[in-house]
């Protein structure tokens, strides 16, 4: 299936097996080159560019061995996938995160990152 046509569940889910295989090249495949990222409530980025994802993954999150993240809920909304995750491996003890991915193309196009 092309990534045009995929629905936007299949490429969160790509990009979730990618980051817990710290497949980084599978990882940054599903996203767009102007991806942004944002830290929830900051109104800036905290990353802009397929360029800067890679980088921070690669030295801040794959560099990290037992980093991965549980899926504990899902939901989609038209474009948007918000999911419900349990990180292990970036605190002693596991952190909880809500992101909210909007798909574009077949790509990954902004996501916001929620946590307590």
């Amino acid at each position: 299936m092309s990534t045009s046509s995929a629905h936007p569940v299949d490429i969160v889910q790509r990009q979730l097996d990618a980051y817990n295989a710290h497949d980084l090249d599978a990882f940054c495949a599903c996203f767009a080159e102007d991806v942004r990222t944002w830290r929830m409530p900051d109104t800036s980025p905290a990353l802009s560019g397929k360029a800067a994802l890679r980088t921070f993954y690669a030295e801040h999150r794959f560099a990290i061995p037992s980093l991965r993240a549980e899926l504990l809920a899902r939901m989609t909304l038209g474009d948007k996938v918000i999911d419900h995750e349990r990180v292990h491996g970036l605190h002693p003890e596991p952190s909880e995160v809500a992101a909210i991915y909007r798909v574009a193309d077949g790509l990954i196009a902004d996501v916001w990152f929620f946590a307590p």
